[in-house]
């Protein structure tokens, strides 16, 4: 079995892309991956495509072996867009491996431990705010409708959500973000009183219309500073989170918030490999590490998750991708024992099931894992061809 052509394949979803690698075989097997290219790494697909000159008339069932090359002619570049581009084809080519042998890609590590996950509603709110037009939804624009969304997710089955940061006004209800420069606010990152009150109003909200027994989690991303981290954490105390989210490339800085926060920790989810989760796993950094499998490659993320079993921590996915990804995180989440969660954006546009055949099926908060060969989905190039890409990058509260 031979490489025989590697292509990248796109299309829209509202406020950006989905981006998929796929690899063919001179036998007819297919392998797909998802990547994500206009959040934050502009450029990506360039990137995969020089790659695929390098993989072409290879034998994709050695997977390691293939992957060990790409990461030795971009060893002098080692995370970032690298990375994630050799990721895309660590994922893809465990697809081929997985179809060729007939099992799941769970199957090729040892999995699956379950075939049932726990997911959490991500983006809870955040993508109603700013494109609640592409998703067919009310726009929250009060506390009031937080409260609703809350009821929302109580009545839909799934035991948890995940959100951001809202500022409701006199003008657009805005998702506060300045430390992906979307918002004022930045570069001094200060958890002013008037914010931190801001935060615990809306997550009293969301607490009130979901009742007690759906856990709350809080995404801060890197909104914040050590200081305004461990403020926002103290004010929330009383609400009993499940989790509070936060990124900061300090490992020492994070084992100071989790020492000291009412909360678990949840982080490092912009890491890269295990070099870079090490030294926060040796700081006893977080309580749950987020592993983002498009960006680490299956294999690089099982192994990520067996250095941190070893530290005593559990591992979530980190997810906001289309369906493809959804699973891909979802047999890394089956295939390693210390499980914590698996992130999913619930609701996204309505045409995303029509890429994807066939969508993942949830059921009573909990993904099923397919038990067919591979990720237990392919992309439907017809329907894909029907929603252009737009080919922009996604910029959040700015986009429109």
């Amino acid at each position: 079995m031979k490489i025989a052509l590697v292509q990248d394949l796109h299309c829209g979803a509202g406020w950006r892309d989905f981006s998929f690698l796929k690899i063919v075989t001179d036998t007819g097997i297919v392998g797909y991956s998802e990547y994500l290219e206009g959040f934050g790494s502009p450029g990506l697909t360039g990137v995969i495509r020089r790659l695929g000159e390098l993989v072409i008339g290879e034998d994709p069932r050695p997977v390691e072996t293939v992957v060990t090359r790409l990461r030795l002619v971009t060893r002098h570049v080692p995370g970032g867009m690298a990375a994630q581009a050799i990721a895309a084809f660590e994922n893809a080519l465990y697809d081929i491996k997985a179809r060729d042998l007939g099992v799941s890609v769970a199957a090729l590590f040892g999995g699956p431990y379950r075939t049932r996950l726990p997911v959490y509603w991500s983006h809870c709110g955040t993508f109603r705010l700013n494109h609640h037009e592409a998703m067919g939804v009310p726009q929250p624009r009060s506390l009031d409708d937080i409260c609703a969304l809350g009821r929302e997710v109580r009545d839909s089955g799934v035991g948890s959500l995940k959100t951001n940061i809202f500022l409701f006004g006199d003008g657009e209800p805005q998702v506060y973000m300045p430390g992906f420069g979307r918002t004022t606010g930045g570069p001094e990152l200060n958890a002013e009183p008037w914010l931190v009150d801001t935060i615990c109003r809306q997550m009293q909200a969301f607490r009130d219309g979901a009742g007690p027994d759906i856990g709350l989690k809080l995404d801060l991303n890197f909104n914040f500073r050590t200081e305004g981290y461990l403020r926002v954490a103290r004010a929330l105390e009383p609400l009993g989170l499940d989790w509070l989210e936060l990124d900061i490339f300090e490992p020492d800085a994070l084992a100071r918030i989790r020492s000291r926060a009412p909360m678990s920790i949840a982080s490092l989810e912009s890491l890269f490999g295990r070099r870079q989760y090490r030294s926060y796993f040796d700081a006893g950094a977080v309580d749950v590490a987020i592993v983002d499998v498009p960006w680490n490659g299956i294999a690089e993320s099982i192994r990520i998750a067996n250095l941190a079993e070893i530290h005593e921590v559990n591992v979530a996915a980190h997810n906001f991708n289309g369906h493809l990804g959804t699973l891909m995180g979802a047999h890394f989440c089956a295939a390693v024992p210390n499980f914590r969660v698996l992130e999913t954006d619930y609701e996204d546009v309505t045409w995303k099931d029509e890429i994807f055949d066939p969508p993942p099926v949830i059921e009573n908060g909990e993904l099923l894992l397919p038990d067919t060969p591979g990720w237990g989905t392919t992309i439907n190039e017809e329907a894909l061809a029907a929603h252009p890409p737009a080919n922009r990058l996604w910029i959040g509260s700015r986009d429109g």
